[in-house]
């Protein structure tokens, strides 16, 4: 979470400690939107100061430093991730409530079903991108 304004700076950096023929995995969430904002309930309370990337700020920020090798979306696959960690946290609930409170289980619970809500709507999105320095000789065969 290095915001919209570190972007290229994060970027810069990352070209500048890859060796030659090294990759640099970028694993976000991201939207499909420009903004420079975060949703104010989540920003307030999960991830302070924290905004999710569009495609277009993503590559930006990468232009002329960066070449991209691969760019995966993961997003349909999710959903279900979230949702099978609001079960478990449901499920173990009993076992926390006394150190963490109902207002920490309400916050969780609305959290972690919001955002499966946002992936199942296709509004969120999750990436993998596989970036190089100079390009791989050849090519980049992604394994999947």
């Amino acid at each position: 979470h290095v915001g919209v304004k570190n972007y290229r700076t994060f970027m810069s950096l990352v070209r500048d400690l890859l060796v030659h023929d090294g990759l640099f995995l970028l694993h976000t969430i991201g939207r499909l939107q420009s903004k420079t904002d975060c949703e104010p309930w989540i920003s307030r309370y999960i991830f302070p100061n924290s905004m999710l990337p569009s495609a277009k700020q993503i590559c930006e920020a990468c232009e002329g430093l960066l070449v991209l090798e691969d760019w995966h979306s993961f997003g349909p696959d999710y959903d279900p991730t979230l949702m099978t960690w609001y079960d478990n946290f449901t499920t173990k609930w009993h076992e926390l409530r006394e150190t963490y409170g109902e207002r920490f289980y309400r916050m969780w619970t609305y959290y972690l079903l919001s955002c499966a809500g946002a992936f199942r709507a296709r509004s969120n999105q999750l990436w993998q991108l596989v970036l190089s320095p100079h390009g791989i000789e050849g090519r980049y065969d992604a394994p999947r």
